[in-house]
């Protein structure tokens, strides 16, 4: 089933990271579980204040191009570099969500509005300059958002909650900020119930992005340049990600528009001149398929097949062909004991098939265009790795000793779960093994089989096709080869020329 894509950014003003940490914060503690949570750095020339900020964040450009130089927004340039909600509305023709209680946000209150053209907007203004009527404020703000969030849909929304910044202001980062980024996260988690209480809610793919804008000093107040005024942070979850992923490099505050971007598989625009990117990740694990993943042995298994078939009184068609692809060895014999017409038996077949696909894997197979730069960097990097295949332990053992044994921290070969592919339970084993939720692990695969089974265990996949085609889908990247992900993480080796390299 095909899921629809849909985000929620929620903007929390001013929370430091070191006060966070000390605060009991369950709901944003689901989220950067589910995803990450990681510091965020005020970019050097942008003034630690609200509107440059945000508006960096909501824009994904720097405070140079959007040119929100503080609160007051006079001479902006939001119009060349709108915000997320209005150019998914007004250039896709999305319907967008945003929810504000500070003024410049959504009115023309000192040159704003920072979102010009949402397609839905609620407003509930602040009765005074207080962090009492400001809690007020973001309760009424965070009772219309769950209103509209389980009853309407809106594929990108915007929450904004600013009492834990007013609160700092008046008081200072004691007792009453905490207590304030505490009911902050009540608010967060009400609106991540509303989420789930959509009737819609199992057949849609949520990313749900919660940031700040900045810090504060110990007595409050901000727009200097310490290291508590500049240090946010953000915290990310979505199909696409890993539970307990580690961002590969330094996120910044232009990523997140990116980030809502690539959430709901909208390609950026050259034109948009934007300065942030989606953030990639290193997964706690890689589960990688062997057969057709690693190597090059799905041709092998399909000369196989073809030569067995033959030698029964039958010609395999391509339709028949790409049935035996990423099934394990009983599966296959199973379709040729009913497409050969020469009496034999399931066994002979089984027997047959694995005796011919390893005298040709024992003759040398190929590495995969990008296998080499990716095992090398998960060595590099210390990411558990797991071999994921649908062969015999016989196969799997001569595959090894040419690939190097030694990268994958356990192995799981035909027989060894309960059920092969396309049943999950290969994929739940390895995970097991490594003491990790699949949810925690990305697999890697080449065929419509191994996909199965690897998002039927719960794992997020990049599948790259080696025969078969392989489509798209929330919690599936589609790459052109294994390197992508060294290419993704930085710093990675890269193929040495475009030929495949061989393993004798």
């Amino acid at each position: 089933m095909s899921r629809t894509r849909r985000v929620l950014v929620v903007g929390i003003d001013g929370v430091r990271l070191d006060t966070l940490n000390r605060v009991s914060t369950p709901h944003l503690d689901t989220v950067a579980d589910a995803g990450f949570l990681a510091p965020v750095t005020v970019a050097e020339g942008t003034p630690t204040m609200s509107g440059p900020c945000w508006a960096t964040t909501v824009t994904g450009v720097n405070v140079r191009k959007h040119a929100v130089w503080s609160n007051d927004f006079d001479g902006h340039r939001l119009g060349v570099f709108p915000d997320f909600t209005t150019r998914l509305s007004r250039q896709d023709g999305r319907r967008t969500y945003v929810a504000a209680a500070w003024e410049p946000l959504v009115t023309v209150a000192d040159g704003g509005p920072m979102f010009r053209h949402p397609t839905r907007l609620t407003h509930h203004a602040p009765a005074a300059d207080t962090p009492e009527a400001w809690e007020r404020a973001d309760e009424s703000t965070v009772r219309d958002a769950v209103s509209i969030l389980t009853h309407e849909d809106p594929e990108a929304s915007f929450v904004y909650l600013g009492a834990p910044d007013e609160t700092a202001h008046h008081l200072g980062c004691g007792a009453a900020y905490k207590a304030s980024i505490a009911s902050a996260d009540r608010r967060l988690g009400d609106l991540l119930a509303a989420l789930r209480a959509r009737p819609s809610y199992e057949r849609e793919a949520w990313t749900v992005l919660v940031v700040t804008d900045h810090g504060h000093r110990d007595e409050g107040g901000h727009g200097g340049g310490s290291a508590v005024e500049r240090t946010a942070w953000l915290a990310c979850a979505g199909p696409d990600i890993t539970a307990g992923a580690r961002p590969a490099r330094p996120v910044r505050h232009e990523d997140v528009a990116a980030q809502v971007y690539a959430a709901l598989d909208r390609t950026q625009d050259t034109h948009w001149t934007l300065d942030g990117g989606a953030v990639p990740t290193v997964p706690r694990a890689v589960l990688l398929g062997m057969d057709g993943t690693l190597v090059d042995t799905e041709r092998l298994w399909l000369e196989a097949a073809r030569e067995v078939a033959s030698a029964h009184g039958h010609a395999l068609t391509d339709e028949e062909g790409a049935g035996v692809l990423g099934r394990n060895r009983a599966d296959t014999a199973s379709l040729l004991v009913q497409l050969c017409p020469e009496p034999t038996t399931l066994a002979g077949l089984e027997s047959e098939l694995e005796d011919t696909f390893l005298a040709a894997v024992e003759a040398g197979v190929r590495l995969r265009p990008g296998a080499r730069a990716l095992l090398d960097r998960l060595v590099r990097d210390d990411v558990p790795a797991a071999l994921v295949s649908a062969f015999p332990r016989r196969v799997v053992d001569t595959v090894l000793r040419a690939l190097g044994g030694e990268v994958f921290r356990t192995t799981v070969a035909d027989g060894e779960s309960d059920r092969s592919k396309p049943f999950p339970d290969p994929y739940l084993k390895a995970a097991a093994r490594l003491g990790l939720p699949p949810g925690a692990c990305l697999a890697v695969e080449d065929s419509p089989a191994g996909v199965a089974a690897a998002e039927a265990a719960g794992c997020r996949v990049l599948a790259v096709p080696s025969a078969a085609p392989i489509t798209p889908a929330p919690g599936r990247r589609v790459g052109r080869d294994l390197a992508v992900l060294p290419r993704e993480w930085g710093n990675g080796p890269e193929e040495a020329g475009t030929g495949p390299a061989c393993l004798t």
